[in-house]
Protein backbone atom coordinates (compact mmCIF):
# COMPACT_ATOMS: atom_id res chain seq x y z
CA UNK A 1 0.00 0.00 0.00
CA UNK A 2 1.30 3.63 -0.27
CA UNK A 3 -0.29 6.99 0.89
CA UNK A 4 0.48 10.41 -0.22
CA UNK A 5 2.15 12.98 2.24
CA UNK A 6 2.28 16.63 2.17
CA UNK A 7 5.58 18.11 0.39
CA UNK A 8 6.36 15.38 -2.03
CA UNK A 9 6.70 12.33 0.10
CA UNK A 10 5.11 9.00 0.17
CA UNK A 11 4.93 5.98 2.62
CA UNK A 12 5.57 2.47 0.56
CA UNK A 13 4.97 -0.68 2.98
CA UNK A 14 4.37 -3.90 3.43
CA UNK A 15 4.02 -7.26 5.73
CA UNK A 16 5.30 -10.35 5.75
CA UNK A 17 4.01 -13.40 7.47
CA UNK A 18 4.75 -17.63 7.93
CA UNK A 19 4.50 -20.23 10.13
CA UNK A 20 7.83 -21.41 9.85
CA UNK A 21 8.42 -24.87 10.73
CA UNK A 22 5.56 -24.99 13.31
CA UNK A 23 2.42 -26.34 13.24
CA UNK A 24 -0.14 -23.53 13.86
CA UNK A 25 0.71 -19.45 13.30
CA UNK A 26 0.78 -17.55 16.57
CA UNK A 27 2.03 -14.16 14.93
CA UNK A 28 0.36 -11.67 14.09
CA UNK A 29 0.81 -8.58 11.70
CA UNK A 30 -0.72 -5.33 10.22
CA UNK A 31 -0.74 -1.72 9.07
CA UNK A 32 -3.93 -0.31 9.54
CA UNK A 33 -4.10 3.09 7.77
CA UNK A 34 -6.41 6.06 8.86
CA UNK A 35 -9.62 6.14 7.66
CA UNK A 36 -9.61 10.18 8.11
CA UNK A 37 -6.31 11.38 7.52
CA UNK A 38 -4.30 9.23 4.63
CA UNK A 39 -0.76 10.83 5.96
CA UNK A 40 -0.88 8.61 9.48
CA UNK A 41 -0.80 4.52 9.68
CA UNK A 42 -0.24 2.36 12.66
CA UNK A 43 2.36 -0.67 12.30
CA UNK A 44 1.60 -3.51 14.91
CA UNK A 45 3.11 -6.77 15.35
CA UNK A 46 2.53 -8.98 17.81
CA UNK A 47 4.20 -12.85 19.04
CA UNK A 48 1.52 -14.78 20.88
CA UNK A 49 3.00 -18.17 23.27
CA UNK A 50 0.90 -20.24 25.40
CA UNK A 51 -0.40 -23.58 23.39
CA UNK A 52 -1.95 -24.46 20.82
CA UNK A 53 -4.58 -21.50 20.73
CA UNK A 54 -3.58 -19.43 23.48
CA UNK A 55 -0.85 -17.55 21.97
CA UNK A 56 -2.79 -16.81 18.72
CA UNK A 57 -5.60 -15.79 20.55
CA UNK A 58 -3.21 -13.69 22.89
CA UNK A 59 -2.06 -11.77 19.54
CA UNK A 60 -5.37 -11.72 18.07
CA UNK A 61 -6.27 -9.64 20.79
CA UNK A 62 -3.36 -6.86 20.19
CA UNK A 63 -4.31 -6.61 16.77
CA UNK A 64 -8.15 -6.06 18.07
CA UNK A 65 -7.05 -3.55 20.36
CA UNK A 66 -4.87 -1.40 18.00
CA UNK A 67 -7.61 -1.18 16.01
CA UNK A 68 -9.88 -0.44 18.28
CA UNK A 69 -7.93 2.63 19.78
CA UNK A 70 -6.82 3.58 16.14
CA UNK A 71 -10.47 3.80 15.18
CA UNK A 72 -10.68 6.52 17.99
CA UNK A 73 -7.56 8.21 17.15
CA UNK A 74 -7.52 11.90 16.14
CA UNK A 75 -4.33 12.41 14.07
CA UNK A 76 -2.84 15.83 14.98
CA UNK A 77 -4.73 16.13 17.93
CA UNK A 78 -4.76 13.11 19.87
CA UNK A 79 -1.10 12.43 22.05
CA UNK A 80 0.56 9.06 19.95
CA UNK A 81 2.04 8.29 22.72
CA UNK A 82 -0.66 7.71 24.58
CA UNK A 83 -2.25 5.70 22.05
CA UNK A 84 0.48 2.96 22.26
CA UNK A 85 0.50 3.18 26.10
CA UNK A 86 -3.24 2.47 25.90
CA UNK A 87 -2.39 -0.51 23.39
CA UNK A 88 -0.20 -2.19 25.90
CA UNK A 89 -1.59 -1.82 28.71
CA UNK A 90 -5.68 -2.73 27.53
CA UNK A 91 -4.41 -5.30 25.58
CA UNK A 92 -2.77 -6.80 28.64
CA UNK A 93 -5.86 -6.60 30.68
CA UNK A 94 -7.77 -8.45 27.84
CA UNK A 95 -5.12 -11.16 27.37
CA UNK A 96 -5.81 -12.18 31.09
CA UNK A 97 -9.15 -11.85 30.85
CA UNK A 98 -8.76 -14.51 28.30
CA UNK A 99 -7.20 -16.99 30.17
CA UNK A 100 -9.77 -19.36 31.25
CA UNK A 101 -8.75 -22.75 31.35
CA UNK A 102 -5.72 -24.12 32.75
CA UNK A 103 -3.71 -25.48 29.55
CA UNK A 104 -3.75 -22.04 28.00
CA UNK A 105 -1.70 -19.43 29.20
CA UNK A 106 -1.78 -16.84 26.61
CA UNK A 107 1.18 -14.33 26.68
CA UNK A 108 2.72 -12.06 23.69
CA UNK A 109 4.82 -9.30 22.99
CA UNK A 110 3.52 -6.19 21.05
CA UNK A 111 6.02 -3.89 18.76
CA UNK A 112 4.57 -0.78 17.18
CA UNK A 113 4.61 2.11 15.66
CA UNK A 114 2.21 5.36 14.74
CA UNK A 115 2.94 7.41 11.99
CA UNK A 116 1.24 10.77 12.00
CA UNK A 117 1.04 14.05 10.03
CA UNK A 118 4.82 15.71 9.18
CA UNK A 119 6.32 12.34 9.60
CA UNK A 120 6.76 12.33 13.71
CA UNK A 121 7.29 9.06 15.08
CA UNK A 122 6.19 7.20 18.17
CA UNK A 123 7.12 3.03 18.83
CA UNK A 124 6.36 0.91 21.51
CA UNK A 125 7.47 -2.52 22.67
CA UNK A 126 7.49 -4.88 25.31
CA UNK A 127 9.38 -8.61 25.06
CA UNK A 128 11.93 -9.83 22.14
CA UNK A 129 9.16 -8.36 18.72
CA UNK A 130 11.60 -5.17 17.68
CA UNK A 131 11.20 -2.18 15.47
CA UNK A 132 14.13 -0.75 14.10
CA UNK A 133 14.79 2.82 12.25
CA UNK A 134 17.12 2.75 8.98
CA UNK A 135 18.56 6.01 7.74
CA UNK A 136 19.29 4.35 3.78
CA UNK A 137 20.81 1.41 4.98
CA UNK A 138 22.60 2.76 8.06
CA UNK A 139 20.87 1.89 11.59
CA UNK A 140 19.63 4.69 13.58
CA UNK A 141 18.23 2.81 16.27
CA UNK A 142 16.37 -0.25 17.84
CA UNK A 143 14.33 -1.51 20.75
CA UNK A 144 15.80 -3.24 23.20
CA UNK A 145 14.74 -6.81 24.15
CA UNK A 146 12.73 -7.79 27.32
CA UNK A 147 14.42 -10.78 27.63
CA UNK A 148 16.66 -12.64 29.83
CA UNK A 149 19.94 -12.76 27.64
CA UNK A 150 19.66 -8.80 27.09
CA UNK A 151 19.87 -8.91 30.38
CA UNK A 152 23.04 -10.44 30.43
CA UNK A 153 24.34 -8.72 27.61
CA UNK A 154 23.65 -5.37 29.37
CA UNK A 155 25.46 -7.23 32.46
CA UNK A 156 28.51 -7.65 30.15
CA UNK A 157 28.28 -11.43 30.36
CA UNK A 158 27.51 -12.32 27.07
CA UNK A 159 27.68 -10.59 24.01
CA UNK A 160 25.11 -9.89 21.14
CA UNK A 161 26.55 -12.93 18.90
CA UNK A 162 26.38 -15.02 21.89
CA UNK A 163 23.66 -14.22 23.00
CA UNK A 164 21.80 -15.79 19.50
CA UNK A 165 23.20 -19.31 20.24
CA UNK A 166 22.10 -18.87 23.98
CA UNK A 167 19.95 -21.68 25.27
CA UNK A 168 18.04 -19.56 26.89
CA UNK A 169 17.48 -17.25 24.13
CA UNK A 170 13.75 -17.20 23.88
CA UNK A 171 12.96 -16.77 27.79
CA UNK A 172 11.37 -13.09 27.95
CA UNK A 173 11.58 -11.03 31.44
CA UNK A 174 8.33 -8.90 30.39
CA UNK A 175 5.20 -9.34 27.85
CA UNK A 176 1.53 -9.51 27.98
CA UNK A 177 -0.76 -11.65 29.70
CA UNK A 178 1.42 -12.09 32.88
CA UNK A 179 0.89 -11.31 36.02
CA UNK A 180 3.24 -8.78 36.67
CA UNK A 181 2.73 -5.70 34.89
CA UNK A 182 4.06 -5.54 31.05
CA UNK A 183 7.40 -3.39 30.79
CA UNK A 184 6.55 -0.22 28.40
CA UNK A 185 8.97 1.16 26.18
CA UNK A 186 8.07 4.38 24.23
CA UNK A 187 10.74 5.80 21.85
CA UNK A 188 9.83 8.92 20.07
CA UNK A 189 11.17 10.63 16.40
CA UNK A 190 10.57 14.01 15.46
CA UNK A 191 10.79 13.75 12.32
CA UNK A 192 11.62 10.75 9.82
CA UNK A 193 13.50 12.03 6.81
CA UNK A 194 13.14 10.30 3.25
CA UNK A 195 15.10 7.21 2.85
CA UNK A 196 14.05 6.21 6.18
CA UNK A 197 12.78 3.07 7.21
CA UNK A 198 10.76 1.29 10.17
CA UNK A 199 10.67 -2.15 10.76
CA UNK A 200 8.54 -4.09 13.09
CA UNK A 201 10.16 -7.93 13.42
CA UNK A 202 9.28 -10.97 15.55
CA UNK A 203 12.26 -13.16 16.57
CA UNK A 204 11.35 -15.54 14.27
CA UNK A 205 12.69 -13.34 11.37
CA UNK A 206 15.40 -10.89 13.34
CA UNK A 207 17.20 -13.80 14.97
CA UNK A 208 19.06 -14.70 11.25
CA UNK A 209 20.03 -11.19 10.37
CA UNK A 210 22.62 -8.88 11.72
CA UNK A 211 21.36 -5.15 11.73
CA UNK A 212 23.50 -4.64 8.99
CA UNK A 213 21.66 -7.24 6.72
CA UNK A 214 18.53 -5.91 7.49
CA UNK A 215 19.30 -2.60 6.87
CA UNK A 216 20.50 -4.02 3.16
CA UNK A 217 17.58 -5.38 2.06
CA UNK A 218 15.53 -2.69 3.59
CA UNK A 219 17.31 -0.22 1.73
CA UNK A 220 18.07 -1.95 -1.02
CA UNK A 221 14.79 -3.14 -2.75
CA UNK A 222 11.30 -2.06 -2.45
CA UNK A 223 9.19 -2.76 0.90
CA UNK A 224 6.93 -5.86 -0.87
CA UNK A 225 10.17 -7.32 -2.22
CA UNK A 226 12.13 -6.91 0.76
CA UNK A 227 9.75 -8.17 3.15
CA UNK A 228 9.35 -11.42 0.48
CA UNK A 229 13.48 -11.70 0.13
CA UNK A 230 13.52 -11.26 3.93
CA UNK A 231 11.27 -14.37 4.78
CA UNK A 232 12.67 -16.41 2.04
CA UNK A 233 16.44 -15.85 3.71
CA UNK A 234 15.22 -16.77 7.26
CA UNK A 235 13.66 -20.16 5.79
CA UNK A 236 16.58 -20.94 4.77
CA UNK A 237 18.34 -20.33 7.50
CA UNK A 238 16.35 -21.99 9.72
CA UNK A 239 17.06 -25.19 8.17
CA UNK A 240 13.57 -26.45 9.52
CA UNK A 241 13.88 -25.24 13.02
CA UNK A 242 12.33 -22.05 12.24
CA UNK A 243 9.29 -20.22 14.43
CA UNK A 244 6.77 -18.26 13.31
CA UNK A 245 7.64 -15.25 11.54
CA UNK A 246 6.75 -11.61 11.00
CA UNK A 247 7.35 -8.58 9.71
CA UNK A 248 6.08 -5.01 8.92
CA UNK A 249 8.29 -2.44 6.68
CA UNK A 250 7.60 1.24 5.79
CA UNK A 251 9.70 3.44 4.07
CA UNK A 252 9.33 7.14 3.22
CA UNK A 253 10.07 7.92 -0.12
CA UNK A 254 10.45 11.52 -1.63
CA UNK A 255 8.47 11.79 -4.91
CA UNK A 256 10.19 13.31 -7.90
Amino acid sequence: MSAALTQGYRLQAATGLHKGDRPYQQDQVEILRHARSKDCLLAVLADGMGGKSGGRKAADQVILTARQLFERHSAGKDDPALLLRQLVTEAHLMIKLTAITAEEEPHSTVAAFLLGPGLGCDIVHAGDSRVYHYRGADLVSRTIDDSYVQRLIDEGKITEDQANSHPQGNLLTGCLGTQADPPLTLHHIDQLAPGDTLLCCSDGLWHYFSPRELGMFVNSFPPREAAEMLVSRARQRANGTGDNLSLALVRVELVA
